[in-house]
């Protein structure tokens, strides 16, 4: 599968670029405007909170499960059918929500709304590596995380903005035209890429035991089940992820042509990053509960805690588009250890409650530094260079699969360790210790990727 290489600052280069962020930015956008829209959906439908959560879990559930076979897709038939797919799902989804006259109406579109998120930021990603020229290809994806960064800062205005003046259905109204201008310009912008041969029927088998897994992984971390049923269902999800796992790996191992190839682990640098991407997902999801302490040890009012971490989501989006810039010079190795760096120096900062609330906010500012540049375009760019050229988009959807599991795993264990070492801000703050030293391990690990490789590929190609 081949397609060529489109200069920058060529009308076609603007084009492309217009596509990809503005459908990234769509899902981004939908994703931060969610939580702001909760109360307004249990209100609507008089359910009760643990019924709502099922809107944040069912898009997650379905996100994760489709990351991999749209990825797959996209390798097999080219990026831009699964791309255009990918956004007329998210439409569709938007659509359904908009329009549900019952709660299990909107849950169905969150599902379809993930199946098409899931698909949206890999095959972006696989798309700039097919199209860019090497040099150009670090800025690109690390615009990408800069355009989640701006999604998170506009999101929740824009919701409140949207319910005052008229109601919650315009927030995913608003996603119809949005697509629909992707869309349109997608046909004519995105590349067309050749195969040859006939290909192996899709891996069906893989599709089905990764969702039973995945679904496994969701249903423990969340505690979903257990909440719905008032019975402790957590160890039975536990167990059924042991013996899902070595299920996949044997299925996968004798596919024809597999939904996630095993052999790509072979690759030590590959493994690395993935363990990495883990490490920069659960970095990310640990800002969650910033807001916690904010709230519990400076006295910061509910209404008012997300204010408090604007200084931090500001820094967040300079890492991202900093990251990338300096990519091509600095290397993915030397961007990755400053970005755990930085994430170590600000949640460990952030657990010392007595520094007063100036000095929190000082200390989330490194937090937004090292989220911008771990979850920027250095990992996806080793994944690129590293993987087969046939297996690009599966390995671009790996990244976005191990990003989401390692928030899950944020949420699930900075709770638990709160919980477990006392009340309030003293539990959060030796919560936000361990953070910070997994953040230290992870900058430990990311020593051991290639010095330099990124520069070097890229100074070849």
């Amino acid at each position: 599968m081949s397609s060529a290489s489109i200069p920058a600052g060529t009308p076609e280069y603007r084009r492309l670029m217009t596509v990809l962020f503005i459908g990234v930015f769509m899902a981004a956008l939908d994703t931060a405007i969610i939580a702001p829209a909760i109360p307004a959906l249990r209100e609507a439908f008089h359910i009760d909170n643990r019924r709502v959560g099922l809107v944040m879990i069912a898009f997650i559930l379905a996100s994760l499960s489709s990351t991999a076979p749209l990825a797959s897709l996209g390798d097999r038939y080219g990026r831009r059918p699964v791309y255009l797919l990918s956004i007329s799902l998210f439409a569709l989804g938007s659509l359904i929500i908009a329009l549900a006259p019952t709660f299990w109406a909107v849950v169905a579109g969150r599902v379809v709304q993930g199946i098409g998120g899931g698909g949206i930021i890999p095959t972006a990603s696989a798309v700039i590596a097919d199209a860019l020229p090497p040099k150009e290809r670090g800025r690109a994806l690390g615009l990408i995380g800069a355009t989640y960064g701006m999604a998170f800062v506009l999101g929740p205005p824009l919701a409140g903005v949207v319910m005052v003046t008229l109601s919650w259905h315009w927030i995913f109204l608003a996603n119809l035209p949005i697509a629909a201008y992707v869309l349109f310009l997608g046909v004519r912008a995105l590349p067309v890429q050749t195969r040859s041969g006939v290909l192996p029927a899709l891996d069906w088998r893989g599709i089905v035991v990764l969702f039973l897994l995945l679904a496994s992984l969701v249903a423990s971390a969340t505690r979903v089940l257990d909440d719905m049923t008032g019975v402790a269902l957590w160890p039975m999800t536990l167990g059924a992820m042991v013996v899902l796992f070595p299920l996949f790996l044997w299925v996968e191992k004798r596919a024809a042509q597999p939904l996630i190839p095993i052999s790509i682990f072979a690759n030590r640098q590959l493994s690395l990053t993935y363990f990495l991407t883990l490490g920069a997902g659960f970095g990310m999801g640990s800002v969650i509960f910033l807001t916690s302490i904010a709230t519990l040890a400076y006295g910061v009012a509910r209404e008012h805690a997300g204010f408090v971490l604007l200084p931090m989501v500001v820094c967040s989006i300079f890492g991202s588009m900093g990251a990338g810039r300096l990519l091509n010079r600095l290397g993915a190795r030397t961007l990755i250890v400053s970005g755990f760096a930085l994430l170590a120096v600000g949640y460990g900062a952030s657990a010392f409650t007595h520094f007063g609330l100036w000095g929190f906010l000082v200390a989330t500012m490194p937090v937004g530094l090292g989220v911008g540049v771990v979850v920027s375009g250095a990992l996806r760019t080793i994944a690129i260079e590293e993987a087969p050229l046939a297996y690009r988009g599966t390995a671009q959807g790996l990244i976005n699969i191990c990003t989401s599991i390692g928030t899950l795993l944020a949420a699930a264990a900075i709770g638990a360790v709160a919980d477990f070492s006392g009340h309030g801000a003293a539990g959060f703050s030796v919560a936000y210790e361990v953070v910070a030293v997994l953040m230290a391990v992870m900058l430990l690990l990311a020593l051991g990727l290639r010095k330099n490789g990124a520069v070097l590929k890229t100074a070849s190609a």
